[in-house]
């Protein structure tokens, strides 16, 4: 989920913003994810010269098109386990890309929606599903402030970056535990991570944002959150 930032000064008006879906399809490539084959995305490369996004007045940064660590871990912890998410209704919280939502469609989920409000972000949702040949919901609103969607399990992949962001996250996922939701994190370790109530899972080595392609520079985690007061956790 990108997270509203200051725009940078370019001097120049504004240039309108190209449709989402076509830009997507014209500035990647559809390959299969590194250390998940069976997965194909969306994927920027060097010759499209993609993060000229960030250099704009109004789009932000294209995150969406790159594979973050922490949704590596949660898709592959979702090949090793389906039995995580297999029948039940799934929320995949900033879905980015959308390949947290589709390993939980592969892994057998009822159903899963993909709340996004990146509209790039979205339309790489869509066309990326289509792509693995899964149905998932996107739903491109910001649903912090709010009461949790129908389902049984919210899958939240690398939050936790920001400090405003993952406050306002940890506080929506408490209301989701409240309502007797399961919550999984798939995280690198990030500063902001709740870590006085997270329990880890499983570890992953997967590469993030940055490495090299192909290249593995660390390691990132599957944890579960506790209700608040529940300071234990290790």
């Amino acid at each position: 989920m990108t997270v509203s930032h200051p725009r940078k000064k370019s001097g120049r008006a504004p240039s309108a913003r190209p449709d989402p879906e076509t830009f997507v399809r014209d500035n990647t490539h559809l390959r299969p994810v590194p250390s998940l084959p069976a997965v194909r995305l969306h994927t920027a490369h060097e010759a499209t010269g993609l993060w000229r996004l960030a250099d704009g007045d109004d789009p932000p940064p294209p995150y969406w098109a790159f594979p973050w660590a922490g949704g590596l871990a949660l898709a592959h912890h979702m090949a090793a386990h389906p039995e995580a998410v297999r029948g039940r209704r799934v929320l995949d919280l900033g879905s980015g890309s959308g390949l947290v939502a589709i390993a939980a469609m592969r892994a057998g989920a009822a159903s899963v929606v993909a709340a996004e409000i990146d509209p790039y972000a979205v339309a790489a949702c869509r066309l990326n599903a289509v792509a693995n040949d899964v149905t998932i919901t996107v739903l491109a609103a910001d649903i912090l402030d709010g009461d949790p969607p129908a389902v049984d399990i919210v899958v939240v992949g690398d939050l936790f970056y920001d400090e405003s962001l993952a406050e306002r996250v940890t506080v929506f996922l408490d209301r989701c535990l409240a309502a007797n939701l399961d919550v999984l994190i798939g995280d690198p370790r990030r500063a902001y991570l709740p870590y006085g109530r997270i329990r880890l899972v499983a570890d992953y080595a997967v590469p993030d944002v940055g490495d090299v392609e192909g290249a593995i520079s660390g390691r990132a985690g599957t944890f579960t959150l506790d209700p608040p007061g529940d300071e234990d956790a290790t």
